[in-house]
């Protein structure tokens, strides 16, 4: 029988969505991987490593190769960098590190459902605090922050680029959100797994390198987005020694170490793969045009996307009123896979017509999904489903 803490938790969506893609044989736009592998050098490191013996336990902050590129490419030193199997497990381990049972832990909705299980893993509070439209995109709520933070607060979440929306959040709001934590002595878990993936006209802000917040964030990412790689699950947690104690002392009785050969094939693409990643977020800049206007031409409203590779569209045009169900029958009826935005969220209603679709795709893919797409108003059923 599962723990109470843990009730609330079924099957992921992402699972959910991947397996009715997978029974359909429908075109997967829901789960967020890419269908082709990051830079070639990277992959023959990988194997050198393994058919050269290099397969036993790392040491237990990570193997010093990578510690090192991390900490080179973000301009800290090494004694502050903790490499973690992905960024979920680098999330997980800094709340059950850093947040004591009974505190609450600030959420930005719509989030990303890890957030949820790590704060219940720790016998904390979730407290949901929604996004703010502004135009056709998303950003911080500096003041509802500011109204929801009381004496048992501990910790903000929060994720820019930001999943699942595709906004980068601005530097002013940021800015307020870091003061705001500076004034009210406020940790935060910085999620940026999607830092490289920015497009033209957005600028990522890094939230540790604001004043005062080096020494109260923790900063996750991993080499997942960026180089093609969300197999190996090869990630890093940054932020001041006595912080990062915290981390280390959770994640270490989890799993205790990652697996060991990928690490120095993630090294070298930090140090030497800057070319391959800037050709990689050109090509999704090209995707992103090529599903957005597939998703319009299906009668959408779409929303801006400046970093990641998601697009959030409305279904309300459609007179479709539940994502949910829209991403139930998708599959089946159009032979596409989509994720809905209320399963992120603790106030559905103002997300309940909102869908989230991948383009991290081969342009083929899709090419046949934006087809696929046009016999969306075909398949509506008199009762307003797919």
């Amino acid at each position: 029988m599962t723990v109470k803490r843990l009730q609330p938790f079924g099957e992921t969506i992402f699972a959910t969505m991947s397996a009715e893609a997978v029974k359909h044989n429908a075109i997967n736009l829901g789960q967020g991987f890419p269908d082709t592998d990051g830079p070639d050098r990277m992959l023959e490191i990988a194997t050198e490593q393994i058919t050269g013996h290099n397969n036993q336990y790392a040491p237990g902050m990570g193997v010093g190769e990578l510690r090192s590129a991390v900490a080179e490419s973000r301009g800290v030193d090494v004694d502050n960098v903790l490499i973690t199997v992905g960024a979920t497990e680098g999330i997980t381990a800094t709340v059950l590190g850093l947040v004591e049972p009974g505190q609450e832990v600030i959420v930005l909705e719509p989030y990303y459902d890890a957030y949820a299980a790590a704060i219940a893993l720790a016998g904390a509070s979730r407290v949901a605090v929604p996004l703010k439209e502004v135009g056709e995109t998303w950003d911080v709520d500096v003041a509802a922050i500011s109204a929801a933070v009381n004496e048992r607060t501990a910790m903000i979440i929060l994720n820019s680029p930001h999943n699942p929306t595709g906004a980068v959040f601005s530097h002013d709001a940021l800015r307020a959100l870091a003061e705001l934590c500076v004034a009210r002595n406020l940790l935060v878990l910085s999620d940026e797994v999607y830092e490289n993936l920015i497009f033209p006209g957005a600028t990522h802000t890094r939230l540790a390198e604001l004043p005062g917040m080096w020494e109260r964030t923790i900063t996750v990412s991993s080499a997942a987005k960026s180089f093609n790689c969300t197999g190996w699950k090869t990630g890093w947690a940054i932020g001041p020694q006595d912080l990062l104690d915290g981390v280390v002392k959770a994640k270490q009785f989890m799993t205790f170490v990652g697996a060991t050969p990928f690490q120095p094939a993630v090294a070298h693409a930090l140090r030497n793969e800057q070319e391959w990643l800037r050709d990689m977020v050109a090509g999704l800049d090209r995707k992103r045009a090529l599903l957005s206007d597939g998703l319009r031409a299906a009668g959408m409203r779409v929303h801006d996307t400046a970093g990641t590779y998601y697009i959030v569209a409305d279904i309300a045009p459609l007179g479709l009123a539940d994502g949910v169900e829209f991403c139930m029958n998708l599959p089946k009826n159009i032979g596409v896979a989509a994720i809905p935005l209320q399963v992120f969220t603790d106030h559905p209603e103002q997300w309940q017509t909102k869908v989230r679709f991948a383009f991290c795709k081969r342009d083929e893919v899709l090419r046949e999904a934006v087809n696929r797409l046009r016999g969306l108003s075909a398949g509506m059923g008199a009762d307003h489903a797919v």
